[in-house]
This record gives C-alpha cells, sequence and structure tokens, in this order.
C-alpha cells in the first residue's frame, strides 16, 4: 500500500448503500458515536510503590508478571490498606487499547466495550474510570467472582505484576444476545479484540468476527501474547480468516511462525506469510502491523512490506512499557476509524506508544497533543 492510499478506500460500503468514509467522517478527530466496538478482559490495575518486604510477604519477584494463584488473593486488599498512595487504572488489554483510541477522538462514546466485571468496589472504580475517558462501558455482571484486578507493584525500576481475571473469566456469549447490545454491535463499523479472550469466549470472539465480514465492516485482532499462539491455537486460527487487520509484535509473531510452520524467524516474511494466509473475504487483504519494541514497525500488505521507524527515545525517559504495544494499537485505530492513511495511522500509533512508555502504566495525559 503507498503511504497516501487510504487504509478504507472511498468506494467500500458500510452495509447501507453509502461510502463508509463519507458517512462515518465528521471533521478530523470526530466520528461518529459507536463507531468503533471492543470485546476482552477487564482488569482495574492497582498500583503502589511498595518493598521488598510486601514482595516477600507474597512470594513475588521484583520484575516479573503473573496469574495469581490462592496464596496472592487478599493482596489486593492488603495493598490498598497498607499504601498511602495507591493508583488505580482501567487496565486489561482490550481496554487499554479502546481507551486510548477514544482519547484520541473528539467524540464521547466513539468506542463501545463489553466485558465482565462484579459490581462490587474495584468494578465501580474501573467503569467510572473508563466512563470518564469517553468509553461507552456496556459490561456483564457477575456474582461469582470479584472484579479482575492486576496488582502492579513498583520497587525501584523493577515491576512486579500479578493478574487475578476472577470475573473476567465469567463472561458469556448471551451479551451479545440483549437486543440493547446487538444494536452496539450493529452500529459499530470497526471491532478490535486482543487474543486474550480466546481463552473465556471464543465463541464471542468469532460471532463478532463473523458479523463484520458478513456486513463488509472491519475486523482487527492482537496475537497479544506468545503462549496465545501455542496452547489457544485452534480459536486463534478460527478467526483468523475474518481479521482485517493483525497486529503483535516480534516475539509473538516468531512464535506464531514457529507453531504454524512458516520456516522462519525474519519478521518481514512472517508478516507476509500471515497476511497471506486464509481470507473469507478475499477482495480485501489482509494488513498484518509488527511492533518490534524500539526498532522498525513492520506492515505487510497485499504482498508488500513497509517499514515505519518509531520516535526515537532517550533511556532515562524510559518509565514502563507495559501498555506500549495496546497504546500503539490504539492510536493506529483512533486514525483507521477516520479513514485516515496508513502512514498517518502508525505515526499515531507510535506517538501513543512513545507517550505512554514515559509514564507509569497504560495511562495518558487530559489531551493529545497528536496533530
Amino acid at each position: 500500500m503507498a503511504e497516501k492510499q487510504n487504509v478504507i478506500h472511498d468506494g467500500e460500503q458500510n452495509g447501507e448503500g453509502e461510502p463508509q468514509s463519507k458517512k462515518q467522517k465528521v471533521e478530523d478527530g470526530s466520528v461518529s458515536e459507536g463507531i468503533l466496538l471492543g470485546y476482552g478482559n477487564p482488569l482495574l490495575d492497582i498500583q503502589v510503590v511498595g518493598t521488598e518486604e510486601f514482595l516477600k510477604k507474597y512470594d513475588l519477584l521484583a520484575n516479573n508478571a503473573i496469574l495469581a494463584e490462592d496464596k496472592h488473593k487478599p493482596m489486593y486488599q492488603d495493598m490498598t490498606d497498607t499504601f498511602k498512595e495507591v493508583t488505580y487504572v482501567p487496565g486489561g488489554a482490550t481496554l487499554n487499547t479502546i481507551k486510548v483510541a477514544q482519547w484520541l477522538t473528539n467524540t464521547k462514546n466513539a468506542s463501545t466495550f463489553f466485558g465482565c466485571t462484579s459490581k462490587d468496589k474495584y468494578g465501580s472504580i474501573l467503569e467510572d474510570k473508563a466512563r470518564e475517558m469517553g468509553v461507552n462501558m456496556q459490561l456483564q455482571y457477575t456474582e461469582k467472582e470479584p472484579t479482575g484486578t492486576c496488582a502492579v507493584i513498583v520497587t525501584g525500576e523493577n515491576r512486579s505484576m500479578c493478574a487475578n481475571l476472577a470475573a473476567a473469566n465469567c463472561f458469556t456469549d448471551d451479551h451479545l444476545d440483549n437486543p440493547d447490545n446487538w444494536a452496539l454491535v450493529e452500529k459499530a463499523q470497526f471491532y478490535y479484540c486482543a487474543a486474550f479472550p480466546l481463552t473465556v469466549s471464543p465463541k464471542t470472539v468469532l460471532r463478532l468476527a463473523k458479523h463484520s465480514h458478513e456486513k463488509g465492516k472491519t475486523f482487527c485482532m492482537n496475537l497479544s501474547a506468545p503462549f496465545l499462539c501455542q496452547f489457544f491455537k485452534e480459536p486463534l486460527l478460527n478467526t483468523l480468516p475474518y481479521v482485517d487487520f493483525l497486529f503483535g509484535n516480534e516475539t509473538e509473531a516468531v512464535t506464531f511462525s514457529k507453531e504454524n510452520e512458516l520456516e522462519t524467524e525474519k519478521i518481514p516474511e512472517i508478516a507476509l506469510k500471515i497476511a497471506a494466509w486464509k481470507k473469507e473475504n478475499k477482495d480485501r487483504a489482509r494488513m498484518v502491523i509488527i511492533t518490534q519494541g524500539d526498532l522498525s514497525v513492520v506492515v505487510a500488505h497485499e504482498g508488500k512490506v513497509q517499514e515505519f521507524e518509531v520516535i526515537p527515545l532517550k533511556s532515562e525517559d524510559l518509565v514502563d512499557t507495559n501498555g506500549a504495544g495496546d497504546a500503539f494499537v490504539g492510536g493506529f485505530l483512533s486514525q483507521l476509524i477516520q479513514d485516515k492513511p496508513l502512514a498517518d495511522c502508525v505515526r499515531c500509533g507510535n506517538y501513543a506508544a512513545n507517550l505512554v512508555i514515559q509514564r507509569s502504566g497504560c495511562t495518558v495525559p487530559d489531551k493529545p497533543e497528536f496533530k
């Protein structure tokens, strides 16, 4: 794709006989309400500046990321009780991306988010903070588990993260059967799912993907983590034929290549092979976007590869790389839903990622400065 060519062509239809770009775009930075819908695992990040003693109390390493075991479950309330300064950030991979995309638009409720929480204290904080950012939170609620949380314990330059999916694991596909929720699905023109919800409700992911395909809309997905390419390979490959834009990082791409015998570890070659993977809509080529940390972003589309340089950053300005990939996708999607050229989508992705890694957690200032 040439850099000046629109990502969504003016001639593509939105299912109502009107060119999608002309119907959806209002003015620069403004889009219609509900244009973007995401489904994922909502988690409330609970962040504190901790101590070695607190880490030892819960058998945690200073710089690690794990899933919570039973011994960790009392820790979340303990953090709130023990430390004076506690920061709460609505998170989870898909919600991180959706909230960044929302932040970069001029339209409240441009984005909708589906996921499962509990009607408890942490669930209220997560929902309220995401709504404050303009996201239309349409959650499913459960009494079986508490709201999912992720402990982020900072000691010096290290971060120990411990995620308890809890209620996020309880999401069920019948949430889409609610007429109000399905109306939001039909209203959306773009859909985004990290691969993490494939461990919870692959049926929901596939249902959204098939709807997008049937209505000529745009479905976007992320490889998200190497273990998903390994242990949830079947639901991932079941969804891939419906994916129009696939994101991932270099580690995930190499794991996908190994698991699917692509016989290469070269990122441009992997991206080209995934882009050429079987696709239900044969009239619209898949685009694959692979980030590589401080190396260039690789984009494969229609048999060609482009590379885009990232924004340089001094090592002393780097605060926290967690959420950088999610932020990149959020920036990219914020321009994609405005029918911007590929170069602008990548540029905004790089802007968002660069901003987030200079802050603690996947957080953003009040207003963006992206032009």
